[in-house]
């Protein structure tokens, strides 16, 4: 290329740096909060937490660490707490997908993510879909956890903000209104 030329035109996405470099693409489809949503030409390299955000506009999911360290990108996989960073898209084509976007009817807010609000848990809220995610993981499978059973599920999420009070107090408030306390 000459410098008359310009620059070319930097790859928009890893499926355009791969494909440039001959990497594998490929059509499928995901159900991703009860949807079908087509990733037409996805290279199969994508990791689900990139289809879910740049693909498909479903931007809950924080991208931060992009190794499972932080949990800020959690979601949901038939029913199972994943880091979407870690997960190929292409292996998540017959699993069911939620993510924080699917934990209520569309425009509401779930439990949590009320109480996340109301108890001040929510800073800058770069992590609050990942710890949201975790939080509905561990009340569907213990309604009454203790706090140090809270501590523990959310231990992969970090937060720099709230010094997890607030957090630990969302949870409880969900806890004993789930309860019927």
């Amino acid at each position: 290329m000459s410098d008359v030329d310009g620059p070319a035109d930097p790859p928009s996405g890893p499926a355009d740096a791969l494909g440039a470099l001959g990497g594998e693409s490929e059509s499928y489809t995901l159900t991703v909060n009860g949807r079908s949503a087509s990733v037409p030409a996805g290279w199969l390299g994508e990791s689900l937490l990139w289809v879910l955000r740049e693909r498909l506009g479903l931007p809950g999911s924080k991208n931060a660490c992009e190794e499972g360290e932080c949990g800020s990108c959690s979601v949901f996989l038939d029913g199972l707490l994943v880091c979407a960073c870690c997960v190929l898209a292409a292996d998540a084509v017959d699993a069911g997908i939620v993510t924080v976007e699917g934990l209520a009817g569309e425009d509401e807010l779930s439990d949590v993510q009320h109480s996340f609000v109301d108890s001040g848990a929510v800073q800058c809220g770069f992590c609050t879909p990942g710890l949201v995610i975790a939080v509905h993981d561990l009340l569907d499978r213990n309604p009454d956890p203790t706090e140090l059973e809270v501590r523990e599920a959310i231990s992969g999420n970090l937060c720099r903000c709230t010094g997890y009070g607030r957090i630990l107090e969302a949870v409880r408030v969900v806890r004993r209104e789930r309860a019927g306390a």
